[in-house]
């Protein structure tokens, strides 16, 4: 179970990354914006990211107040935000500025909403190891902050174009959907065997 949690949180990094790293770029290069109007259109999808932050927390807690089990009440933010994550890809096809800038702002809106990985953690840890749980998250997520400019460099160096880097970023988010539906079960705390 943890082992998809950790899988998860490296594949909702890339899209965290992407962002982070090469997205004022894709605007530049790909987009033809100038850096100082890509500088504030980039601002638009982490404003974004972070009112989806704070919604997908709410949505969790709400559904899980109505009823729903742990299991749903986690995984239904964390897949409904990762697909919308994945509509980045449809940039590929779109040559309207605006449209781009809504499609990436609906991109890291879904980001931020799914990302709910430490409310897993917390949930399923063993309380003995909870510290050494949570640092393993980070690890493996944080992995993803080294690989992701990397790999989305090589993509761009190869291609001589973004399409093939927003694929790859949208594969990842459906990566984390993959983990939590197929490898991370059930989410319940896990106990530890005595000695």
């Amino acid at each position: 179970m943890l082992i998809g949690v950790y899988l998860g949180q490296y594949c909702i990094n890339a899209v965290t990354y992407f962002f982070l790293t090469w997205f004022p770029v894709y605007l530049v290069q790909a987009r033809g914006m100038s850096i100082l109007k890509a500088g504030f259109v980039a601002s638009i999808p982490a404003v974004c990211g972070f009112a989806g932050g704070i919604l997908g927390g709410m949505a969790s807690d709400f559904l899980l107040r109505k009823g729903c089990s742990l299991t749903f009440s986690r995984k239904a933010p964390i897949v409904s935000g990762m697909l919308m994550s994945t509509a980045m890809i449809a940039c590929n096809y779109v040559s309207v500025e605006g449209l781009v800038v809504a499609i990436m702002a609906l991109s890291f809106f879904g980001k931020g909403f799914g990302a709910l990985g430490w409310a897993v953690v917390s949930d399923t840890s063993p309380k003995e190891i909870i510290g050494f749980a949570g640092g393993m998250f980070n690890f493996i997520g944080s992995i993803s902050a080294i690989t992701t400019p990397i790999i989305i460099g090589y993509i761009v160096q190869g291609t001589g174009s973004f399409n093939g880097a927003l694929v790859f970023v949208g594969a990842n988010a459906l990566g984390t959907i993959i983990c939590y539906l197929l490898i991370v079960g059930d989410i319940k705390r896990m106990e530890l065997k005595p000695r």
